[in-house]
């Protein structure tokens, strides 16, 4: 673990660059800083190598202040990734990739194989690559040989400081899902830099947004989009970003919560009064209406009683169940897909146990996206 303790730095002894930092980093976490340009978010990750040295406070790695440590030991146990990549041109690839367990004495056998793995892992094949130079490869290219050189002596912990900033959209896109990879397979620390909104949600398990050196908001990317703690975090992320991107919001945000329930043994008549008193135009057909057992065995909608002149049939016998339960951690993008596949006016949304707890209708729907319709506001 990683952890900042009352943190701060000042370049002049009075207005500090970062104040009074608090924060903790999960092993195997990605974490990326973001923020405008001078709020601090580089000057916290060169804190944790100590390319900047804090001014007052605590940094922690697994329980060891950092400045307890020798300098260059700890930098070399980090591994670090840099918008300019910093590679050596007269180097090879090869040998910029094992510059550091070179350093460290690794065992010649372990680096060569090292180096053949982690070219193979960031798609640059030792054969066609490791005898070229950088000026040779592309930007892209080039970002991937940082990032291997960053993985060469087995850090737990990286860093990456607006690593794709420079490069096209497309590559950077590629890039992006390359290191999403990368930590997947290899569960390293990954504490990321950027001023990218887009960046940041793309890629953060968590997104600490900092402002005037502090941390103004921490979170998963759905809380910062869902919950932004102030109009700078709002408007740092964009008001219509939900909009943006359906695939944050989720079936338990566009459903109804308040779903009437009824007994399967119930009549027509009492359905169409129940239907009355709540104006829902659909019942959820449950057993029992406990909160802790309330087992879904159907919908009735109240167009389910057209034609219908015995008032006193049962809900068990009209109720609909070709349907699909849906799961209330599943993504808009797939909702709307299964009720177009269902072709159902209402989807219920259910719990683990199969107990309804809210139902999904296109109003709904329609209802939660207004929210965040860009330039709601002019209508």
């Amino acid at each position: 673990m990683v952890e900042y303790v009352n943190v701060k730095k000042s370049y002049d002894g009075s207005n500090n660059v970062v104040e009074n930092l608090n924060l903790k980093i999960n092993d195997g976490e990605f974490l990326v800083l973001v923020g405008e340009s001078g709020c601090g978010k580089t000057t916290t990750m060169k804190m944790l190598n100590r390319l900047i040295e804090p001014s007052d406070g605590q940094i922690l790695i697994d329980g060891k202040n950092i400045m307890d440590m020798n300098k260059i030991d700890l930098r070399r146990s980090i591994g670090y990734v840099i918008q300019d990549v910093g590679l050596f041109p007269h180097h090879t690839i090869e040998r910029n990739i094992r510059t550091i367990p070179d350093l460290c004495k690794v065992d010649t056998e372990v680096v060569d194989k090292r180096v053949r793995e982690l070219m193979e892992l960031v798609g640059l094949p030792y054969e066609d690559y490791a005898d070229r130079y950088p000026s040779e490869l592309s930007g892209g290219q080039r970002q991937r040989v940082g990032v291997a050189r960053a993985l060469a002596n087995e850090p737990d912990i990286i860093l990456m400081d607006e690593p794709f900033s420079a490069l096209d959209p497309i590559t950077r896109n590629q890039l992006q899902d390359e290191i999403l990879s990368l930590h997947e397979d290899l569960n390293k620390t990954i504490i990321f830099v950027t001023h990218d909104i887009d960046e940041a949600i793309k890629l953060g398990d968590r997104i600490a947004v900092m402002l005037d050196g502090e941390i103004v908001q921490i979170g998963t990317p759905e809380e910062i989009l869902k919950q932004p703690t102030n109009d700078f975090v709002e408007n740092f992320v964009g008001k219509d970003r939900l909009w943006k991107t359906p695939d944050m919001l989720t079936a338990a945000d566009v459903m109804r919560k308040d779903v009437p329930m009824i007994n399967p043994d119930r009549s027509v008549a009492q359905a169409v009064e129940m239907m009355r008193k709540t104006n829902s135009p659909v019942l959820a057909i449950v057993k029992n209406k406990r909160e802790d057992d309330r087992k879904l065995l159907g919908l009735i909608g109240s167009n389910r009683f057209a034609g219908i002149s015995d008032h006193s049939i049962k809900m068990k016998d009209l109720m609909k169940t070709n349907y699909s339960k849906i799961a209330k951690d599943t993504c808009l993008t797939d909702v709307i897909n299964i009720r177009e596949q269902d072709g159902v006016r209402y989807s219920p949304v259910t719990d683990e146990k199969g107990s309804i707890i809210g139902i999904i209708t296109d109003t709904s729907i329609l209802n939660v996206l207004s929210e965040y319709m860009p330039g709601k506001e002019d209508y």
